[in-house]
């Protein structure tokens, strides 16, 4: 349920005299307490969205079959900003004036959360694992917002150790998307790729929400590039390597974790095989690891035809970090005992993963995978 008019209500009140602090309730009642997503849902970069929610929905859902956090469910609503930041704003200023959910879990994309970073900070609302690895999140005094994934820097400094340090490649091209996601790539790519003495050979660039990328296209094919690095959403991103191909032009294609790993399979079909892609959560089939195997009961017990993968884990990881503060924020949970419990969680064990915060660190995790798409179109770890 979600209370649209409830900032007039409180308005017709105030004039009434009636006490605005009994009305806030920031999301909890006596049998639930709700959680609000603002990401896409719809659109080019919806698979994002749409598998954060999942993930979530299953560590949701697997607390509250076992009897909830202190009586009381948990529950996601989920708003859909099609990956735009003015939308993404508009939402995110609804959820803090109708004060119907205690946190903001699971958003997606750098630009939106921009965007949207600075309301939810100054409104004291607590951020949990959001979907991008955007520097400015990970700020020493960001204290409302508590990141699950290793940084964009981290990912890309892995992207060029392999391909220089143990490749040997010497002309680096990128292609990124041009905002604030495509530019903290950029940064990462420029800065990994001057330790090393080097320069990129090419850049090339696309609009958000457009596959547009036959110019940029054109660009890093006349640089006869070795490498492209590639920091967009998938969509694009499989257009640009299928039009490669027709091309034939094969050069090593690597992908940021945010392209979507499922998605950009999906897409790419045959035009797949070799193109490799960094991970921050462990590979979503290996239940060897206890956290994998909690992840796949949870996921077959809200839909059995959901197929595991990178996105929904990352989903379900902040899920189970939600539920761990809730735990810690004890039996009267509001949005600044949450913020408090959360600063106090320095380390999380969950069967095999730990996220570890700290005194100005609100990175649970820190490690990158890589993995590669095989010529039969299944994803697997990369051993380089």
């Amino acid at each position: 349920m979600k209370l649209f008019a409830l900032p007039t209500v409180m308005a017709l009140l105030a004039c009434l005299g009636a006490p605005l602090a009994a009305l806030a309730q920031e999301g909890v009642t006596d049998t639930t307490v709700r959680f609000a997503q603002v990401a896409a849902m719809d659109g080019p970069a919806a698979a994002l969205g749409t598998g954060m929610n999942l993930g979530i929905r299953a560590a949701f859902e697997e607390v509250n079959r076992a009897g909830g956090i202190n009586g009381r469910s948990l529950a996601l609503d989920s708003f859909d900003d099609g990956y735009e930041p003015e939308l993404s704003v508009d939402h995110v200023r609804r959820v803090i004036a109708e004060n119907s959910h205690i946190a903001l879990i699971g958003p997606v994309g750098t630009p939106t959360t921009q965007a949207t970073q600075p309301l939810a900070t100054e409104g004291g609302v607590p951020v949990i694992g959001p979907f991008t690895g955007a520097g400015f999140l990970r700020a020493a005094d960001m204290r409302n917002v508590f990141n699950v994934r290793a940084s964009y820097d981290a990912e890309t400094e892995r992207w060029i150790k392999h391909l220089v340090d143990e490749k040997g490649l010497k002309k680096i091209a990128i292609l990124y998307q041009d905002d604030g996601f495509g530019r903290a790539g950029l940064s990462g790519v420029v800065a990994a790729l001057d330790r090393r003495g080097m320069t990129l050979v090419a850049e090339g660039l696309y609009a958000r929400n457009t596959v547009a990328v036959k110019s940029a296209l054109i660009d890093i094919r006349k640089s006869e590039a070795e490498a492209v690095v590639m920091v967009g959403a998938y969509k694009p991103v499989a257009e640009f390597i299928r039009l490669s191909r027709k091309l034939d032009f094969n050069p090593v294609f690597m992908n940021i974790s945010f392209v979507g790993t499922d998605a950009l399979l999906a897409e790419l079909g045959t035009d797949g095989a070799g193109v490799i892609i960094s991970q921050v959560v462990p590979f979503p089939q290996d239940t060897t690891i206890p956290l994998v195997r909690d992840y796949h009961a949870a996921l077959a017990a809200i839909d059995p035809a959901a197929k595991p993968g990178f996105i929904s884990l990352e989903g379900y990881i902040a899920g189970r970090l939600a539920i761990e503060a809730l735990k810690a924020a004890g039996p009267t949970p509001t949005r600044a005992g949450l913020l408090t419990a959360l600063a106090g969680l320095s380390t999380v064990e969950m069967g095999g993963i730990t996220l570890q915060f700290g005194s100005g660190d609100n990175q649970g995790m820190d490690d990158v995978f890589m993995t590669v798409i095989t010529p039969d179109g299944q994803i697997e770890p990369y051993a380089g």
